[in-house]
Formats: C-alpha cells, structure tokens, sequence
C-alpha cells in the first residue's frame, strides 16, 4: 500500500506540494479536504459515527462522509469515491461552498483544510465499512443543531463549525 498523501495547498486553494498525511496533520499544513453531506426526500442528513479505531475523533458523529483528494481528483469524484469507500454507496454529488478552518486535536494532530461541501440525495439505507464507520443515522438539521448545543462533546470539530458558520449553505 502507498504512501496516503495529501495535497498541500496555498490560501487560494492552489496546489503547492503534496506530503504524507499524519505529517501534514502534526505540522497543521493547509491541505485539501471535503465533506459530503448526503439528503433523503424528507430533508433528513445521514450521519455517521466514526469507527472507534480511528486516529483522531474516533466515535464521534459527523456528515455524511469526509477525506482528502488524490493528487488530480476533481472534488466530485474524491466524495464519490470515499462516499461508496466510507459509506458503501454511490450518489451524485454536487460543490456548494468551500471554507478554511483549523482544528487542534488532543493527540497532538491538528486539522488545517481547504475543504469542500458537496451535497447529494440518497433514499436507501447505506452499507458501511465497519473500518471507517461505526453506526449511522438520518436527522433533521433542526435535530441535529439542537443536540449539538445540548451534546457537542459527540461532533466532530468541522461539522460543529460547518453548523455554526455555514449552517445555511448546507440546507437543500
């Protein structure tokens, strides 16, 4: 197995190297990233749990799925793939939104992206990797703002920030 690369990227967004992943996270270097937010027809976002085997916010809930781009993969097909990766299933995706952010981590990594919001529809339920996702479920954003005022120890760090600064954007 390869070396798992991110692409390294300026405050434009434009690509200035690429570099392992941990070492981009322990550095807190600008790199690329997106997060899929996937809808069913009654307006409810699936959500999921993260495996608790993984190295940062593990157990946590979060979008529907999220990762870094490949080297030359277009955001579209980087949610695609890590969406049917992630989540076992494959929908269209479409960008609404990009943001920076930074987010330190207690085991010293911290998250530094350029990431992308895409958003699709889907009305089955998934198949997930049990490797990356540890339970799912459908919420309305109302349930979801709700809880996280009330709980936000159990969100990960950007979607608690996509909630508080873009929570318009991502409303189908």
């Amino acid at each position: 197995m390869g070396t798992d690369n991110v692409v390294l990227v300026n405050e434009k967004g434009e690509q200035i190297g690429l570099m392992e992943k941990i070492e981009a996270h322990e550095k807190a270097l600008l790199h690329l990233a997106f997060s899929v937010f996937v809808f069913n027809e009654k307006d409810e976002l699936m959500i999921q749990q993260r495996a608790h085997s993984k190295y940062h916010s593990p157990g946590l809930w979060t979008n529907t799925c999220c990762s870094h781009q490949r080297e030359g993969e277009s955001n579209i097909t980087a949610g695609k793939r890590r969406l049917q990766e992630e989540m076992g299933f494959s929908t269209e995706l479409k960008e609404v939104m990009n943001f920076i952010y930074k987010a330190p981590f207690d085991n010293g990594l911290t998250e530094h992206e350029f990431d992308y919001i895409l958003i699709g529809n889907y009305e089955d339920d998934p198949d997930p990797n049990p490797d990356e996702v540890a339970n799912w479920k459908w919420m309305s954003l109302g349930e979801i703002k709700s809880d996280m005022e009330v709980n936000p120890g159990v969100y990960t760090e950007w979607f608690k920030i996509i909630f508080d600064k873009y929570y318009t954007s991502i409303q189908k």
